[in-house]
């Protein structure tokens, strides 16, 4: 007890500038100005609406269903979408989790099973206009939302899944406790870079930190229990060592508590990298040759796979 009273002190200390009411202007994303694009022209971002008839050709080409994480938008995936247009031979769908991308009040209603109806939702309708090579690439909590979708049998059709820095163990441990405090705080403030604004909330609101809590604790369990993949379907995990936010022991959860339909392992890539969503550079004040060079190795690899069932 008296070790809780002290990690309750040093959040308090720590988000000291916490209050319940957000100081909110509308140059955040936060504000009542919606932000996120894909809000106002989903078919430039939904493959099931930007090509509601598909060709025998595009039925077969890889289309990945493209996840951001928590308190993100569709801008998480953009270098991915950006890379792949030059191939012409990939198509992707950045989805917007339910409850993100428009105002802080929106986000704070939501649930952690409201941001997953949008991956499911486009899964179907993929499924549904016959494309034949589906599948799912998600950066941090669209990977804990993924695994809990596989559990429930959601999403059996998905031939790869592709995990980018999952969070299942929050690298910084005072947020396991937020349950405890959130009332006081009301919600968390987040530093977001120059080229960050707009397309992250700089406010965290206790409910969805709440929501997240839950979701990671849900799939803790299953994985702890053990369960296994889909026939037919495989699964990477690209797992940044040095991560900020994600500790590295998420990967260890799912390589020990996730199997192959056959009952093998599935393949976990421990990358040197000390950044949190390897595959997103872009608004970063500063990237270095190693995150370009990790980043298009990701980008690279995870084609090659889906490509390779062709």
């Amino acid at each position: 007890m008296k070790l809780l009273n002290i990690l309750i002190a040093v959040i308090i200390v720590t988000f000291s500038s916490c209050t319940k009411n957000p100081d909110i202007n509308n140059t955040m994303l936060d504000g009542d100005v919606v932000f996120d694009p894909s809000t106002y022209n989903p078919e430039n971002f939904l493959i099931s609406l930007s090509i509601k008839n598909p060709t025998a050709e595009q039925k077969n080409m890889p289309v990945f269903i493209a996840s951001h994480g928590y308190s993100a938008t569709t801008f998480e995936w953009d270098q991915f979408k950006e890379y792949t247009n030059k191939k012409k031979d990939i198509l992707v769908s950045q989805v917007l989790l339910k409850g993100h991308g428009t105002t802080y009040n929106d986000f704070k209603k939501s649930t952690w099973k409201d941001w997953k109806t949008v991956i499911t939702k486009e899964y179907n309708a993929l499924k549904n206009q016959g494309y034949k090579n589906i599948n799912f690439i998600g950066s941090s909590t669209s990977c804990t939302l993924a695994l809990q979708m596989i559990k429930s049998g959601e999403m059996n059709g998905i031939k790869n899944y592709f995990f980018v820095d999952p969070i299942i163990i929050p690298s910084d441990k005072l947020i396991t406790i937020v349950g405890a405090i959130g009332p006081m705080l009301g919600y968390i403030e987040t530093n977001l870079e120059d080229g960050e604004q707009g397309k992250w909330y700089q406010f965290r609101p206790q409910e969805t930190v709440n929501e997240l809590m839950k979701l990671m604790e849900v799939v803790r369990k299953d994985l702890q229990d053990g369960f296994k993949l889909p026939k037919n379907s495989k699964l990477k995990v690209y797992k940044s060592t040095n991560d900020p936010t994600a500790d590295a022991v998420s990967a260890v959860l799912i390589y020990k508590g996730l199997k192959m339909y056959n009952g093998g392992n599935v393949n976990v890539d421990m990358i040197d990298s000390g950044t949190h969503v390897m595959t997103r550079l872009n608004g970063l004040d500063k990237v270095t040759d190693n995150q370009v060079k990790n980043q298009q190795y990701i980008f690279n690899d995870v084609c090659n796979i889906a490509k390779a069932l062709l």
